[in-house]
């Protein structure tokens, strides 16, 4: 017979979490029967700023939607911007592009298996996985400037160029780094105590992932062949790119897709290095944008969606930004039903969440 429900708060205060999410678990002795999920609690009103800061200036303030991912705010922001002018971007800016944006994608994988091996108890995985995202955070920093906030993105093109010199050492230090990574997936991989926390727990079915409108990784390891970089936008039209899946479904499953982007990323960056082209990196823009646009691009944790309405005028009527970890809440939802509250911290770490994006 089950014991009585009851109702416990989780965040957004958690050791574990890196961000405040909070849930309201609904619990029958241990086993979760149901998770209420409380948005807003860091929401900084950043789509209201459309009134005070011009097209020119939100780029800065799109960067600052999120510190993990926030080259491609600033990039699907400008995208945006871009496609309503009918700006013809540089193609060596579109690679640069490219680049910048799968060290982003690697550099946050980085972080997300840092904290998982953090949640899992495992200290010594987690300082192997943040030591090799400073060799990520270091190329940030040579190329753009900055090591969380690049601003290299800007309407037309990107603010600076990264010489053929700086190509070969990005590449030379990729070869370095892929070495020493393939050394701690295989832990990942391969550990009784990770294998044991993460495989058969949290499934989502191919049907339901689909149903709920999960995206990115969440989706990708339940079966769905989902990629946005394969729409072809900035230079993935030119590289060749196949979406990494998996079947499972269940954390493992997640943690699995997550490593392997990682290499597939180490492997476009060489393919950008390959074929970048010589040219301008930027042109000039005059005017004000006039009608409206959706832009879809592919971040690290799925499908980020932007949505501008522009006026003729240099003040945006509205910016809407759809983050991917906002679309995966609900199958996220779906997976705590049934499990035990113990595994809840690894669950909801699964999804990747990032709720600075989500709440903005």
């Amino acid at each position: 017979m089950m014991g009585k429900k009851t109702v416990i708060p989780f965040g957004p205060q958690h050791p574990v979490l890196p961000e405040p999410i909070h849930l309201d678990l609904v619990l029958e002795d241990e086993t979760v029967v149901e998770a209420i999920p409380s948005i807003g609690y860091i929401h900084r009103g950043l789509e209201k700023l459309v009134e005070k800061k011009d097209y020119q200036q939100y780029t800065y303030v799109a960067e600052r939607i999120c510190g993990i991912c926030s080259f491609m705010h600033g990039m699907g922001y400008c995208m945006s911007i871009e496609s309503i002018m009918g700006v013809q971007v540089p193609e060596r800016a579109e690679f640069l592009r490219t680049i910048w944006a799968e060290l982003s994608r690697i550099h946050s994988h980085m972080l997300w298996l840092g904290l998982l091996a953090d949640a899992l108890g495992f200290e010594s995985l987690f300082m192997h996985s943040w030591r090799l995202r400073e060799q990520i955070l270091d190329i940030f920093e040579e190329t753009t400037g900055g090591r969380v906030i690049f601003s290299v993105c800007d309407i037309g093109g990107v603010r600076k160029d990264i010489g053929s010199e700086m190509l070969k050492k990005i590449g030379s230090i990729l070869d370095g780094f892929e070495k020493e990574y393939s050394e701690i997936t295989k832990v990942f991989l391969n550990d009784s105590s990770v294998i044991l926390r993460t495989q058969g727990l949290g499934v989502l079915s191919k049907q339901a992932a689909f149903e709920l409108g999960a995206v990115g990784p969440m989706a990708r390891a339940s079966g769905i062949d989902i990629d946005m970089r394969k729409s072809g936008y900035a230079a993935y039209g030119k590289l060749k790119i196949d979406p990494i899946l998996e079947t499972a479904g269940d954390c493992y499953a997640r943690t699995s897709v997550r490593i392997r982007e990682v290499f597939q990323s180490i492997d476009l960056i060489r393919q950008c290095i390959a074929l970048i082209p010589e040219g301008d990196i930027k042109v000039k823009v005059v005017g004000n944008p006039n009608g409206e646009y959706f832009t879809r691009l592919e971040q690290p944790r799925g499908e980020v969606l932007y949505y501008v309405k522009a006026n003729g005028t240099k003040f945006l009527d509205r910016i809407r930004v759809r983050t991917p970890t906002f679309a995966n809440i609900p199958a996220l939802l779906e997976t705590l039903k049934g499990c035990q509250l113990a595994d809840v911290p690894v669950l909801i770490l699964t999804i990747d969440p990032c709720i600075s994006c989500t709440e903005r």
